[in-house]
């Protein structure tokens, strides 16, 4: 018998605010100063991707030292806190913020499972820190997402059984993480990324909680 839903795990980056252009932001000035193949198309690869696998993705086989790719990806990051500075309560993607306060009110355990590891100061400047019962992020496991490693931190941080959780996510990577942590996994966006996951929802303005906890 499935077990009850008690926690949900969510992806930060395109399901509670959208840094996804920072990041584009960010890549494409490096791309520029080093002379690298980079573009919108390139970018879209990257969702869901650690730090230095997007930046084995922008190099496309291409043999580079790992000193010089660890400066490489310092130096995004270096940008990308600068755009993070940006960032405000008025960032958090729709209703996506009473969606939690609801949850949260009706018992559930919340926790985010990012593989930024920026996370912290990204929810810090949108106000919404303490809605989460705990944060699991790029700091927090050796092996990224689409390894499930993220999500099961997450759960044994909610004392929460993996069957008990749900997470919601809005990369591929992500949503074989949760599957592979045999966990439920909700999708946002176009089915042909998220495709694979038990319930897919276009996007963040048309979630509903309750046909989740039906459904799943």
């Amino acid at each position: 018998m499935a077990k009850e839903i008690k926690g949900f795990i969510f992806d930060l980056d395109g399901v509670i605010t959208d840094t996804a252009e920072y990041h584009y932001k960010s890549w494409q000035k490096l791309a520029d100063e080093e002379d690298l193949d980079f573009d919108r198309e390139v970018n879209e690869q990257l969702r869901g991707v650690s730090r230095m696998e997007s930046m084995d993705i922008i190099l496309d086989g291409k043999d580079v030292p790992d000193e010089q790719k660890k400066e490489w990806t310092d130096r995004k990051n270096k940008y990308y806190q600068v755009y993070l500075e940006e960032i405000s309560k008025s960032d958090i993607l729709d209703d996506m913020e009473a969606k939690l306060n609801k949850l949260k009110a009706e018992g559930y355990k919340l926790a985010v499972g990012s593989s930024s590891r920026n996370a912290r100061k990204v929810l810090k400047n949108l106000q919404i820190t303490d809605i989460f019962d705990t944060i699991a992020d790029g700091n927090s496991v050796k092996h990224a997402k689409p390894a499930p490693d993220l999500f099961l931190h997450a759960a044994k941080n909610l004392e929460l059984e993996p069957e008990e959780c749900v997470v919601l996510e809005d990369a591929e990577s992500g949503v074989e993480a949760a599957l592979a942590a045999n966990m439920k996994a909700v999708g946002v966006g176009p089915e042909g990324r998220v495709g694979k996951a038990h319930l897919v929802y276009a996007d963040v303005d048309s979630i509903d909680f309750d046909e989740i906890i039906k459904k799943l």
